[in-house]
């Protein structure tokens, strides 16, 4: 049995994201017989167990804690200070926990976040295989910015590195940028392609519906996103004053930039369009997605991006920029006329592209059906967890691990 050790700022099941989701979704399909997970992350919450097993993982959780904190707590000291102390706390424990445990391989999952310590415990034990993922949105400017501090440690997160796994060509391309000449993997993340394409009772649609305020004649764009300004949620809210009355948006998220898009829609006149919905369960993200009628996200920075992976798989048009990752599987009739076209692309910052993107799938009603249906395809060929998790573990850790 080989051992692996992951290096992960956060895990279940508080404060999730979406490569928190990849490492559990990976480590639950691969064979407890074959692979053994231990995970370092924050513990944050002083409710939750120093150490506990969450599926395949065995979890063990160090930093400061307080009780019960919300999103807003994360970003206050003493807990914001965590991410700081974890660069080095981690390294620590990791070299505790591998006395006790002889592991095989590391994995760090992000460079911004866990690869500093990932690359200073290779640095201390060589013989231990070192794999890093890279899963980052931001844009890459920001993340350099953010870690200038320890901008040498960092850098070496990426050259200590026995293999690199990318979700995204875009991500490839950064890794080869920061110096990393070894071998790389581009597996991309995915959904659970079943959760997100189920069949709802009528009665369940409707009920949602009324809750809404839906009527006959209402077209519903959707998000479920960060509400960062990397999302672009203020160009969708602009884009509504070149569209009809009947066309209202509806934002699934929380997050900093929250007060300030509420103002923009205010000063648009389009706050009654708008419907803030703040955090839904993921367990509930399809039936939103199924009241709804074009889901949109015009990132101006995307690692790959799950969610619209999600609406595709749940059959309703996607409509987003092609930034980053999202140029791998968004590919438009106009801008892509040599590729089957998954959705509609709109240029960074561009409010009315977005409203004529969103007029186009209303007006050219055979062509959106013929774009969701082979969006829903390729979501269900390309990125289901089952499919992923099985390319994980043949050309990433068994590749690494030989």
């Amino acid at each position: 049995m080989k051992k692996i050790l992951i290096f992960s700022l956060a895990y279940y099941p508080k404060h999730v994201g979406g490569a928190e989701v990849a490492i559990k979704e990976i480590t639950d399909r691969i064979s407890s017989e074959e692979f053994e997970f231990h995970m370092v992350t924050l513990r944050f919450d002083d409710t939750l167990p120093k150490e506990e097993k969450i599926g395949n993982v065995f979890v063990h959780r160090i930093g400061p804690t307080k009780h019960n904190p919300t999103i807003s707590d994360l970003r206050k000291f003493p807990l914001y200070a965590n991410k700081i102390v974890y660069q080095f706390l981690a390294v620590w424990e990791a070299h505790q926990l591998h006395k006790k445990y002889h592991f095989d391989a590391t994995w760090a999952m992000m460079a911004h976040s866990s690869g500093v310590p990932a690359g200073i415990f290779k640095t201390l034990h060589p013989e231990v295989k070192y794999l890093l993922t890279l899963q980052e949105g931001d844009p890459i400017d920001y993340i350099k910015k953010k870690m200038r501090p320890i901008y040498p440690l960092f850098a070496r997160a990426f050259t200590k590195a026995d293999m690199i796994q990318v979700i995204s060509t875009f991500l490839g391309k950064w890794a080869r940028d920061m110096g990393f000449k070894g071998r790389m993997a581009i597996v991309p993340n995915a959904v659970n392609t079943k959760h997100f394409s189920q069949d709802y009772k009528k009665e369940d649609i409707e009920a949602l519906k009324q809750k809404l305020g839906k009527k006959e004649g209402d077209i519903f764009l959707i998000t479920s996103s960060r509400l960062v300004k990397k999302n672009a949620i203020d160009d969708v809210i602009k884009s509504l004053t070149f569209l009809s009355e009947n066309i209202k948006f509806l934002i699934l998220g929380i997050g900093p930039d929250e007060e300030t898009l509420r103002n923009l829609a205010k000063d648009k006149s389009v706050s009654g369009r708008v419907m803030f919905l703040g955090q839904i369960d993921h367990k509930e993200m399809p039936l939103y997605l199924k009241v709804s009628d074009i889901f949109i996200r015009p990132s101006l920075s995307e690692g790959f991006g799950n969610s619209f992976i999600e609406a595709m798989a749940s059959g309703i048009p996607v409509i987003a920029t092609q930034e980053g990752g999202i140029s791998d599987f968004l590919f438009d009739p106009e801008l892509n006329p040599e590729t089957p076209a998954t959705g509609r692309a709109v240029k960074p910052n561009d409010p009315q592209g977005i409203a004529r993107a969103v007029t186009l799938f209303i007006d050219k009603k055979d062509e959106t059906e013929k774009i969701i249906a082979t969006a829903k395809k390729m979501a269900f060929e390309k990125y289901d967890w089952d499919i992923i998790a099985k390319d994980i573990k043949e050309q990433v850790f068994e590749k690494l691990l030989k």
